[in-house]
């Protein structure tokens, strides 16, 4: 076991206001994260995730217990020592006017530099690493204003290693990116983990990405309740069940992924078959208000073999082919009433 960078001991987190009771937001938090580990923070909108951030980098005091980082109370430590252990990004666009990408990573450096900002040669090397490290050595002279969210997002990253920090905190740093683009970011930082030994603590509301991808989870419901774990355990114990259930979706732990509920889905349906036809019609029948079964006696679909092919629904004798999930199952709700659409296909 290592020695932990960050511990939160009895740790209350929200905010005062004057004479008023504090509001607390979440309570009696005990956490710890290892150099070389990569975590997640999730929780749903309003469970007091940023709140939590802000607190663990020293942005925001708590209202009861202590933070520390290397063993030292961040409360009792300089802006310029906690600069030189923790880096921090944030979702807020930096305004960097004409500033080439090399100029902006280099401000990363600022914990280490005199006090008119000088560089040594070691300050000249750490702004080349964190740039390559971060996989923007080909936008290193550009202008950042003509940058894309994702090339900014690992600029910031590459800011935030330049000050070869022991821990990074990053708070939504996929939040505006398409889905390859989070997929990149979330590899890129997972690996810098464990490639570079850095503690790193990212909140995200990509939870797929997260369970995927983290080595650990901090998972804050609306009731403050903090627990951590291996993305399977809290999984598998129903916590994440618990607190991302709400009318009309669910967390199917079986899969990992959240699905929708509906009123309607009285009906069977027996999927046979494997592989990805399979696997899609199944989220076609689901999204569509049925119900999925192993076995269903009056109502089964075959999917097809090979990469193109037939589906073969039965139902009480009366047998179809279509060669379309969409015709499929347009031709469903019509045999079950759902709707008014006119069915398609050809009898067999």
């Amino acid at each position: 076991m290592t020695e932990a960078i960050l511990t939160a001991q009895d740790l209350s987190i929200g905010y005062k206001s004057g004479r008023r009771p504090p509001r607390v937001v979440a309570g009696d938090i005990d956490v710890a994260l290892d150099h070389g580990e990569f975590v997640c923070l999730l929780g749903p909108n309003g469970a007091g995730k940023s709140t939590l951030m802000r607190t663990l980098a020293g942005m925001q005091p708590p209202l009861n217990g202590h933070v520390h980082i290397a063993g030292k109370d961040i409360a009792e430590m300089s802006a310029t020592e906690v600069a030189q252990l923790l880096s921090v990004v944030l979702t807020d666009r930096v305004s960097a006017g004409t500033m080439t990408v090399r100029d902006l990573v280099g401000l990363g450096r600022y914990p280490h530099t005199d006090w008119i900002g000088r560089f040594t040669p070691e300050d000249s090397h750490a702004v080349s690493w964190a740039i390559g490290a971060a996989g923007a050595g080909d936008l290193e002279h550009r202008n950042v204003a003509e940058l894309s969210d994702g090339e900014r997002q690992r600029v910031m990253i590459a800011r935030a290693l330049a000050q070869q920090p022991d821990l990074m905190i990053l708070d939504e740093p996929t939040a505006f990116l398409d889905l390859p683009r989070r997929v990149e970011i979330m590899a890129l930082l997972r690996n810098l983990a464990h490639t570079t030994r850095k503690a790193i603590l990212l909140s995200t509301h990509d939870l797929d990405l997260a369970l995927r991808s983290a080595d650990r989870i901090y998972l804050l419901p609306s009731d403050g309740a903090l627990q951590t774990g291996a993305p399977e355990d809290l999984v598998l114990n129903g916590a994440f069940e618990a607190a991302f259930g709400s009318d009309g979706v669910r967390f199917d732990a079986d899969s990992g992924a959240f699905r929708l509920t509906t009123e309607r889905g009285g009906a069977a349906v027996e999927v046979t078959g494997t592989g990805r036809h399979a696997y899609w019609t199944r989220r076609a029948l689901e999204r569509a208000g049925f119900q999925v079964r192993d076995a269903a006696s009056r109502c089964s679909i075959n999917t097809p073999d090979g990469e193109n092919g037939t589906w073969r629904f039965e139902r009480d004798g009366n047998k179809m082919e279509f060669h379309s999930i969409r015709d499929l199952i347009t031709a469903i709700k019509f045999e079950f009433g759902i709707d008014t659409l006119q069915e398609t296909g050809t009898t067999g």
